[in-house]
């Protein structure tokens, strides 16, 4: 092989990584570009806080009440999504136990419920004696 089919060989091997090189960078940009644009219109979106807590919100609070069909009467609706970011810690803490007690009530109840469809003995903790 003649010595200047090397050379050839090596220009064609640079020509192809700077052109492998241009193609990277130019999609590289595009996608760094449309993130960007993406992150503004998020920002857009996002960046105005909400009002205040609503009506039905967390500001509820469990009376015992129950309905007909065993529901909590004073279980607030769901909070809108994204809405616990901006609430306080003490709000979030107060929404998460008051959920949990409302929780184990429910579980309370249907266990009651069940063990009297079966005349089965209740728990003394479950019907209110401990």
């Amino acid at each position: 092989m003649p010595w200047w089919s090397w050379i050839v060989i090596w220009i064609a091997l640079v020509a192809l990584s700077l052109l492998f090189f241009v193609v990277l960078g130019a999609r590289l940009f595009r996608q760094f570009m449309t993130t960007v644009k993406e992150l503004g219109e998020a920002g857009d979106r996002f960046g105005q806080l909400p009002s205040g807590p609503t009506a039905s919100g967390p500001a509820a609070v469990h009376d015992g009440q129950e309905d007909p069909d065993g529901a909590d009467a004073a279980t607030p609706s769901p909070a809108a999504p994204g809405s616990a970011v901006f609430a306080s810690p003490a709000q979030m803490r107060h929404d998460y136990h008051a959920s949990k007690l409302s929780r184990q009530e429910a579980r309370r109840r249907r266990r009651v419920q069940r063990k009297t469809d079966h005349d089965q003995p209740q728990r003394l903790r479950d019907i209110g004696f401990s």
